[in-house]
C-alpha cells in the first residue's frame, strides 16, 4: 500500500463515531421542537392579551433553542478538522481519487440521515418568522364586518339625546342643533346623528323625502364622507354643517350635499317622524351606507 492510500484513510473521516450519535441528533431535535412549541406559545400569549413576563420567557426559550440546537449540530454532527494529507505530486492517483468518492459518499449518507434536524429547524424558523406577522395583525383592531354598512337606527327607534332622555319636538329652537343617538346605543360611534331645525314647518330635502323633515327638524349621520370625522358644527346664518377636520360644508336644505371641500358626496339623511306624544322617532334606517366613499364601494 502506497504512502498516499495510508494517508488519505487515515484521514478519512468517521461520521458515524462522533460524541453521541444518535442521541445527539434527537437531542438537537427535541431542542427545535421545544423552540416551536415555545414560538407557539408566545404567539397565543400575545394574541390574547400579552403578558410581559411570561413573552419574555417563552422569546428567551424560543432563541435558545434555535440557537443551542444550531451549534451542538455544528459542533458534535459535523466533520472538524485539521485534516493533513501529504501530496507528493498534483495529479491524483487512482487509489486517491477512489478513496476520496468512498468519503464523499459516506458524507452523503450522513447528511441524508440527518434531513430529519434540518426541516425541524427549518419549521421553528418558519413559525418564528410567522410570528414576526402578529403585531402588525393585531395592530388592524377587530374585523368590522358590517358594522360599516349597517348602523342601529331602524324603523321606531327613539331619538335620544347623550344623557339617554328622549327628544321632543320642543327641544330645539329654530337655528339649534344637537347630536343624538337611537335608544340603547349613546356613544356609538356609527350611529351618531346631527339634528338641526333650520324652520317650524315640514322641510323636504329632496323628492321622495316629502315626510322626512316634520316640523323643521333634520337628522343627518355625523359620519363625514370624506374621511369619517365627525360632522359637529351648524352654521345657522347660512344653513350648513361644518366638517372640521378638512372643512367640508355641507347644505341641510338640500340634503347635506357638499358644497365646499373634499367631500365626494352628501351626509345620509335620517327619515324623522314625531309619535303621539311629541317625542322624535326614526321611520326607518339610512337608505344608503354611512361614512366615506370607500365604504359605499365596498358595500356595493
Amino acid at each position: 500500500m502506497s504512502e498516499i492510500e495510508q494517508t488519505s484513510r487515515s484521514s478519512t473521516y468517521d461520521y458515524s463515531s462522533m460524541t453521541g450519535g444518535r442521541t445527539m441528533e434527537t437531542f438537537i431535535g427535541a431542542l427545535f421542537g421545544v423552540s416551536l412549541l415555545a414560538t407557539v406559545g408566545l404567539g397565543v400569549t400575545f394574541w390574547l392579551g400579552g403578558q410581559p413576563q411570561i413573552e419574555g420567557a417563552l422569546l428567551f426559550v424560543a432563541l435558545a433553542g434555535i440557537g443551542v440546537g444550531v451549534v451542538a449540530w455544528g459542533k458534535y454532527l459535523t466533520p472538524h478538522g485539521p485534516f493533513v494529507q501529504e501530496r507528493e505530486e498534483l495529479k491524483s492517483s487512482d487509489v486517491d481519487r477512489d478513496a476520496f468518492y468512498k468519503s464523499l459518499e459516506r458524507g452523503t449518507k450522513v447528511l441524508g440521515r440527518r434531513s430529519f434536524l434540518g426541516k425541524m429547524l427549518g419549521v421553528s424558523l418558519g413559525a418564528f418568522g410567522i410570528l414576526q406577522l402578529f403585531p402588525f395583525l393585531r395592530s388592524l383592531g377587530p374585523v368590522p364586518g358590517k358594522s360599516l354598512y349597517v348602523t342601529d337606527w331602524k324603523n321606531g327607534s327613539q331619538v335620544t339625546k347623550v344623557d339617554g332622555s328622549p327628544v321632543t319636538v320642543n327641544d330645539l329652537e329654530v337655528g339649534g342643533a344637537m347630536t343624538v343617538f337611537p335608544e340603547g346605543f349613546i356613544g356609538n360611534a356609527v350611529d351618531q346623528v346631527i339634528l338641526v331645525r333650520p324652520s317650524n314647518f315640514n322641510l323636504v330635502t329632496r323628492p321622495g323625502r316629502e315626510t322626512w323633515g316634520p316640523q323643521g327638524y333634520l337628522a343627518f349621520s355625523k359620519v363625514c364622507t370624506h374621511a369619517g370625522c365627525p360632522v359637529g358644527l351648524y352654521q345657522e346664518l347660512t344653513q350648513q354643517l361644518l366638517c372640521p377636520c378638512h372643512q367640508s360644508l355641507f347644505d341641510v336644505l338640500t340634503g347635506a350635499t357638499p358644497v365646499f371641500g373634499p367631500a365626494p358626496r352628501p351626509l345620509p339623511q335620517l327619515p324623522l317622524s314625531v309619535d303621539t306624544n311629541g317625542v322624535l322617532r326614526s321611520q326607518s334606517g339610512f337608505n344608503e351606507p354611512i361614512g366615506p366613499g370607500f365604504w359605499e364601494r365596498g358595500n356595493g
